[in-house]
C-alpha cells in the first residue's frame, strides 16, 4: 500500500523525548542529511536506529504496510525519528487562532457539548465584549453557531446555558495543531504516553 508524503512522524530529540511530528517528506530529509534517523518500531530490533542505507535494507525484507516507491527501491514509511544533535524541550507557546481554539475545544460546541466540522463552529466570547470580556484564551470557547446565536451577548446563566468546561490556555504538546482527523501511530504510545512501570534506570 502507498502513503502519502504528508502523513505525520514522530519527531525525537537525542535524548528520546517527543517534541513534535513532521511530514514524512521532511522526516526522510532529515535522515538524508544525517540529521536524524529512523526509528524501526517492530520486529525482534525494536527500536534500532537506521540511516537511510540500512532503512532501504530493512525495508527490502519488510514490504508490508505503507511504502513509499521509488524507481529502484520500496521504502517502509518512517514512523518515528530521533534527532542526532538536539537534546532540548522546546518552550513553544500555542498561537491564538481561530483553528487552535477548535483544537484545544476538541471541535466541540462548549454549551451543546455536540461535536461540528470547523465551518459550522463559531468563537463565542464568555464575557461578552460589551461587559469587558476580552478576547483571549481564558474567554473564547467554541460554540456552534446555534448555541452563538442563543447565547448573543449575554452571559451564559442569564439564558439559561452552562459552560461545558472553564476555557484556559492551551499547554503545548508535540500533537497539538497535528491535523484534524490524522490520529497518532500506535508505536508512538511508548514515547508519548511511558509506561512508567517498564521503565528502569539504570545506574
Amino acid at each position: 500500500m502507498e502513503v502519502s508524503l504528508d502523513c505525520p512522524v514522530l519527531v525525537l530529540n537525542r535524548l528520546w523525548q517527543p517534541i513534535h511530528t513532521c511530514s514524512v517528506k521532511r522526516a526522510l530529509r532529515l535522515v538524508c542529511l544525517g540529521h536524524a534517523q529512523i526509528v524501526q518500531t517492530d520486529g525482534e530490533s525494536c527500536y534500532q536506529t537506521h540511516d537511510l542505507i540500512s532503512w532501504a535494507e530493512h525495508s527490502a525484507s519488510h514490504l508490508a504496510g505503507e511504502l513509499i516507491r521509488t524507481v529502484r527501491h520500496a521504502f517502509r514509511i518512517p514512523k518515528i525519528i530521533v534527532l542526532a544533535l538536539y537534546d532540548r524541550i522546546p518552550r513553544k507557546e500555542v498561537k491564538f487562532t481561530r483553528h487552535n481554539i477548535f483544537l484545544r475545544d476538541k471541535f466541540t460546541c462548549q454549551y451543546c457539548s455536540n461535536n461540528f466540522s470547523e465551518r459550522d463552529l463559531n468563537l463565542d466570547h464568555v464575557v461578552p465584549r460589551d461587559k469587558g470580556g476580552k478576547t483571549t484564551w481564558e474567554n473564547i470557547a467554541t460554540s456552534c453557531i446555534r448555541c452563538n446565536t442563543r447565547k448573543a451577548n449575554k452571559l451564559a446563566h442569564e439564558v439559561g446555558m452552562r459552560l461545558l468546561r472553564k476555557p484556559a490556555t492551551p499547554r503545548w504538546r508535540p500533537l497539538f495543531g497535528m491535523r484534524s482527523g490524522t490520529p497518532a501511530d500506535e508505536s508512538w504510545t511508548q514515547f508519548m504516553y511511558p509506561d512508567r512501570e517498564k521503565v528502569s534506570v539504570s545506574g
